[in-house]
Formats: structure tokens, sequence, C-alpha cells
């Protein structure tokens, strides 16, 4: 069981580093590619030690490793990275009470309708 988990985790972030990797290199960012390629080389290493003689359940935790972590690195890095927006806060317009009464004289006139 141990080593159905150490399988799984080994693809799960190798995978995940491997998203990450593709768009650290196209942003440019050298120091982050660069470490993050000693964690797939890490990872990797791993994978190759635990494989050769994998049974059955250690197959198959290879395998849905992959899938789940590409999942969990477009989640991840979709809500990471998301440029933030800008929020403009919205300036009350300026009442001018003395225009609204004189276009509203009923209402805010003395001699008010409903209160005769």
């Amino acid at each position: 069981m141990i080593t159905e988990l150490a399988l799984f985790g080994s693809t799960f972030v190798v995978v995940f580093a491997l998203g990450a990797q593709s768009l650290l290199v196209n942003n440019g960012y050298y120091m982050a590619a660069f470490l993050n390629s000693l964690v797939i080389g890490t990872c990797n290493l791993l994978l190759f030690k635990l494989t050769p003689n994998a049974t059955l359940p250690q197959m198959a935790a290879f395998l849905m490793g992959g899938p789940f972590g590409i999942l969990a690195a477009m989640y991840a890095f979709r809500h990471l990275h998301r440029k933030r927006e800008k929020v403009i806060p919205v300036q009350e317009p300026a009442i001018n009470r003395t225009a609204n009464r004189r276009r509203c004289w009923f209402f805010f006139g003395e001699s008010r309708w409903w209160k005769q």
C-alpha cells in the first residue's frame, strides 16, 4: 500500500510540475523553471526506482496520478495566475436637492396633496 501511494504521489507531482514548467518557461521565469526541473528530476528518479517490478495495483496507482496531477495543475494555475481585476469605486453623483425641489414642487412643497 505504501508503494502504491508513493507511485501515485510521485506521478501526481511530476505531471503537476510538468504543467507548471510549461507556464514558467513560456513566461520567462528562469529561476523558478530551474528549481522546478529539480522537482521533476527527483520525481522521475523515484518513479524509475519503484516501477520495474510493479504489480497491477501499483500500475493503476501510477496511471491515476497523471490525470489528477494535470487537473490539479490546471485548477491551481488558473486561480493563482488570473489577473486581478481592478475595481474602480463608483462615486455617487452629488444630489442637488434644490433643483429636485423645484422640479418636483408638488412632492417637496409646503402643501403636499396627501397631507391635506
